[in-house]
């Protein structure tokens, strides 16, 4: 009897702590769990494979650079970086998120709420939006430069120079922006004022193009893709009379056509410089495969919905004067034709020139 008293002794006193250690912490007046309470409820932490919710540059945990490509002969240039993003083997999705828009409104405002890191643009949106965001955002490369052509419809042959145009009515899109002041440019040193030597009517491409084909007007201006879709559908009475491009050329001012510039927002440049050089390396690739594999490029951007079918798109790569500018020969090269525009209206570049912080020249 006396070893049984002696064995249950140390079976109550054990139960005893076992009691006192599951007592609710409603009823502990610090609220602080014992060691031993702690050590038994903690999760412990095991290692997994699932990726991070946000992809990885460098494996530092830096979201990819969001860049957004205008429809377009502004977008052309990019098909191939786009491809790549979604399709090569060493695919670029961890390192980019894309958007395709069909208006400038939409990259202006992803680019004003910081949705946006780095977009194609009309050049003088990006100069309107640097003046109108008090240097919000900065040029970092041109990537299109003159996309214009002047059309001749009904079979004609009698203008092949802007000179030619002394007396017509010249249909043209892009009223407002880039087109118009090109347009308005062009005809005053060549001696002509709208309303007096030229009518100018501006309207929608599509309306023009409805228009050319049905031989309603015979001259219009439109760019590629447009025009090209309207030689092609024209079936030999549509032809493209005058290159925008080189009609500016032949001015011979010292400045160029430049249609397309590629803009990053100022603190994402400041933030992740190398992510902004990294992407022009990429971004020149793309324009230097577009340029040089016509066949190839046309499936990529007609399959993007840039241009409405690769046939198109195919005849239109050439008409874009897609090229790659950057830094320094970049800064020169828009500079001049911001002048020019301005000339022509100083609201065409948001009321003043630029200073030189719109440029990221590295």
């Amino acid at each position: 009897m006396k070893r049984m008293k002696l064995l249950a002794l140390p079976l109550a006193f054990a139960l005893l702590l076992s009691l006192c250690a599951c007592k609710p912490a409603a009823e502990n007046p610090s609220n602080e769990p014992s060691e031993e309470v702690t050590a038994a409820v903690l999760p412990t932490e095991e290692p997994t494979n699932e990726p991070d919710e946000t992809p990885s540059l460098t494996g530092d945990q830096e979201p990819p650079t969001r860049f957004a490509v205008l429809s377009g002969p502004t977008g052309v240039g990019a098909a191939k970086l786009l491809d790549s993003v979604d399709n090569a083997p060493d695919s670029l999705h961890t390192f980019y998120s894309y958007t395709i828009a069909t208006d400038n409104s939409e990259l202006v405002a992803g680019l004003s709420n910081g949705e946006i890191d780095i977009a194609t643009v009309a050049s003088n949106v990006a100069v309107n939006l640097y003046n109108k965001t008090d240097g919000g955002v900065q040029i970092i490369a041109l990537g299109t430069l003159g996309v214009l052509h002047i059309l001749e419809g009904s079979g004609g042959t009698s203008i092949s120079s802007i000179a030619d145009l002394e007396g017509k009515t010249i249909y043209s899109a892009g009223q407002g922006a880039n087109p118009e002041y090109i347009l308005r440019y062009l005809l005053r040193e060549n001696g002509l004022e709208i309303g007096e030597d030229v009518e100018v009517v501006f309207a929608d491409a599509s309306e023009i193009s409805a228009k050319l084909l049905s031989g309603d007007i015979e001259y219009a201006m439109l760019p590629v893709p447009a025009a090209t879709a309207a030689i092609a559908k024209g079936e030999g009475k549509v032809r493209a009379a005058i290159d925008v491009t080189e009609a500016w050329d032949a001015l011979q001012t010292g400045s160029q056509v430049v249609m397309t510039a590629v803009v990053a927002r100022t603190d994402f440049v400041k933030t992740y410089p190398q992510k902004v050089n990294d992407f022009l390396a990429d971004y020149e690739a793309s324009i230097d495969f577009v340029n040089n594999n016509v066949d190839a490029a046309a499936e990529l951007v007609a399959g993007y919905g840039i241009t409405p079918s690769a046939g198109i798109a195919k005849l239109a790569i050439p008409q874009c004067h897609l090229a790659f500018i950057s830094g320094s020969d970049m800064m020169s090269a828009v500079s001049s034709y911001f002048m020019a525009l301005y000339t022509v209206d100083p609201a065409s570049v948001g009321g003043s020139l630029p200073d030189d912080g719109i440029y990221y020249v590295p």
